[in-house]
């Protein structure tokens, strides 16, 4: 009787005391994101993902259709992995780690359950990383070779390249920041420590790719099948002076200054490619800033056209689709005529060119011609101009197969006869030792090498558009290039302080982001020559602008304001994004869109052409896409032991069945106690 009377008691306490913990944690915790907040740290980093072409698939995806949980360890402890586990990574370690699908790693290939239980890798980044290494470029040693206008292929312009990102990987891969990477080291540190611990802290990759989901594993297959969504974008060309449209022909010969705003990196978010190719087209930002400043274009005997071009990192997307257009005479291109073009000046990777206070660039030209002989004179009269600069102009060494990878390629598969030049920071193989990878960003070029590429290609501009007949030094010497522009400019396109939210690029348009990424992109909706805005990109509308407000010629009547086109066809409408401040300028400047010569667009639908025999280089067009995906995350818990689970659980059973037989046990005895009193 008195243990009955003693339970109510006990049921008491026991739920005042849960009340208590339950509204303690209630003051920590307001809402059900706080609870979450508490249990799971969201992981800052950048994804490597689903590419596919037609022949198959390269990059990063989770193997199914649900999210990967794996205990996190870092690789080089990782002697016998028992379980799934995600394996933190220097970036040294990861080219080991992948290496096996390239050439067989050694220690995985002898231990096929340790590369079993590897079901995701997290990279290591920090600006030591960068000394350590020698070198990192996860592309080809001859980047899209396939394209090249000469048969050795095998020459390697890229030595440091490993070919890594031409691979395709079932499990996911993520680039950790600097802040990520110090908090998951200590994660796996902690993992170490406690090896055989109730409780383990696991990574959660959230990296499933439709393409994985639906099985379409090739660009033809998910494009038909909408899974994927082809790389592409904006390219941009410009005129000066602005070209009279007006005119039902247009006489003067074209001197085409040509740049790429596009690169690629394992890692998807995380290419800036600051030397290659952005240092070129920073020299061109600055080139015709430079000569926007000087007055009587309209009496000199050459056209000068910019052309800003994208998707050149996969497959020449830009210049391919340009040349497309200029057969076609499409809108985009009105103006322009292909059997115009003079001579093609390409900019390269020109930001490492400045070594001891020498700013050295050599010249990659396309054979003997009276044009190349005129750019090059034109080259080494802005060299002398340009003295007390100590700029050294040389030329390549006769024993290169040809050309260096570069837009020019295109050009020349489409008409052999092209005369070209391509400025650049090397002579026979890169210099740039992480050509297309993160690690190539504004640390790695020079702004004084960028500067003296501008100054040498602005001077070579007049010089050429001038016929190149005598002028006096002052009039080159008055054509100067801003050094603060060059500086403005690298911050915002090369950082992510200011990146584009510097008053430079917010004077033109509205960002979209903050940290610039020169990753071509998809192409969304029907490609046009006057795009919604929303589906280009901010460094494409960016330049557009540019371009635009420094080519345009003063108006006879005050400047209309605008949102979006102008009434004339010789006008078009900057700042347009900027409310309040669009303005209508008498330029020539166009949107060109950049895609596979080997696609249409159909009723919604994009559709895979067969090779067309006046496209040389379609046969060989890779027509790259990307996989579509919900989300991309990352995040970090902690989970208990299964081990510990199935001890408790054990435990829990044996403590019960103790318990019956106790208070059986009990019960008897009280029984009987009842019956003998």
């Amino acid at each position: 009787m008195k243990a009955m009377a003693v339970r109510p008691l006990l049921l008491f306490f026991f739920f005042a005391q849960v009340r208590l913990s339950f509204s303690g944690g209630l003051s920590s915790m307001e809402s059900i994101p706080d609870l979450q907040e508490s249990m799971y740290m969201v992981v800052d980093g950048y994804p490597c993902v689903r590419l596919l072409n037609l022949s198959g698939k390269i990059g990063c995806s989770n193997p199914g259709r649900e999210k990967v949980v794996a205990s996190i360890r870092r690789f080089r402890n990782a002697n016998d992995l028992t379980q799934l586990t995600a394996v933190l990574v220097s970036l040294d370690e990861l080219q080991d780690l992948l290496h096996r699908s390239i050439h067989i790693c050694f220690r995985i290939s002898n231990d096929v359950s340790f590369h079993k239980n590897i079901v995701g890798v997290l990279v290591e980044s920090g600006a030591e990383i960068r000394d350590k290494l020698k070198g990192f470029s996860p592309t080809q040693k001859f980047p899209q070779a396939e394209f090249a206008p000469y048969p050795s292929i095998n020459y390697e312009w890229n030595s440091m390249g490993s070919g890594i990102m031409l691979k395709a990987y079932d499990f996911p891969v993520f680039l950790l920041s600097e802040s990520s990477t110090s908090m998951l080291q200590e994660v796996a540190d902690k993992n170490e420590k406690v090896m055989n611990g109730y409780t383990t802290s696991v990574a959660e990759f959230d990296l499933v790719m439709q393409t994985t989901k639906s099985g379409t594993h090739d660009s033809e297959s998910c494009l038909k099948e909408q899974t994927c969504l082809p790389l592409g974008g904006y390219s941009v060309w410009s005129s000066l002076p602005p070209i009279n449209m007006s005119l039902s022909y247009q006489s003067k010969p074209i001197i085409l200054l040509v740049a790429s705003m596009d690169s690629a990196s394992f890692f998807r978010d995380k290419s800036l490619g600051a030397d290659s190719p952005i240092s070129g087209l920073l020299s061109l930002l600055a080139a015709v800033d430079a000569l926007s400043r000087v007055d009587g274009w309209n009496d000199l005997n050459k056209q000068l056209v910019f052309l800003v071009l994208t998707g050149e990192a996969w497959g020449y997307l830009g210049s391919r689709r340009f040349l497309h257009e200029l057969d076609m005479q499409s809108d985009g291109v009105s103006g322009l005529n292909s059997s115009l073009i003079e001579m093609v000046l390409e900019i390269g990777s020109v930001g490492k060119g400045s070594s001891q206070g020498v700013k050295t660039f050599f010249t990659h030209t396309t054979g003997v011609s009276s044009a190349v002989n005129d750019a090059l004179d034109a080259l080494k009269r802005a060299q002398d101009s340009l003295k007390s600069e100590n700029i050294e102009v040389l030329s390549s060494n006769s024993s290169n197969p040809g050309i260096p990878p570069s837009s020019l390629m295109a050009f020349l598969k489409k008409n052999s006869l092209t005369s070209g030049i391509v400025l650049e920071d090397f002579d026979t193989a890169f210099t740039n030792k992480f050509y297309h990878s993160h690690l190539d960003d504004m640390a790695n070029i020079n702004s004084s090498a960028v500067v003296a590429a501008a100054s040498l290609i602005a001077r070579s501009l007049y010089i050429l558009a001038n016929d190149n007949n005598d002028m006096h030094s002052s009039v080159l010497g008055a054509i100067n290039v801003n050094t603060s522009l060059v500086e403005e400019l690298m911050g915002c396109l090369l950082s992510c302080k200011p990146g584009l939210s510097c008053e430079m690029v917010k004077n033109y348009i509205a960002p979209a982001n903050v940290c610039p990424s020169h990753y071509v992109g998809v192409v969304i909706g029907e490609p046009s020559f006057k795009p919604y805005l929303g589906y280009v990109d901010d460094v494409s509308r960016f330049v557009w602008n540019f371009l635009a407000d420094r080519t345009s010629t003063p108006k006879e009547n005050a400047s209309s304001s605008c949102s979006k086109d102008c009434t004339n066809e010789d006008e078009v409408c900057i700042r347009a994004e900027i409310n309040g401040k669009g303005v209508c300028v008498i330029s020539t400047t166009r949107y060109v869109p950049a895609y596979s010569t080997r696609l249409t667009f159909e009723s919604g639908i994009w559709n895979v052409l067969p090779p067309n025999s006046s496209d040389s280089l379609g046969s060989v067009d890779p027509v790259w896409t990307e996989s579509n995906w919900n989300t991309i995350g990352l995040r970090v818990y902690t989970i208990q032991n299964g081990a510990y689970d199935h001890f408790i659980l054990i435990g829990g059973i044996t403590v019960t069945i103790l318990a019956y037989f106790m208070i059986a046990l009990a019960r008897s005895f009280i029984t009987k106690a009842l019956k003998h009193d």
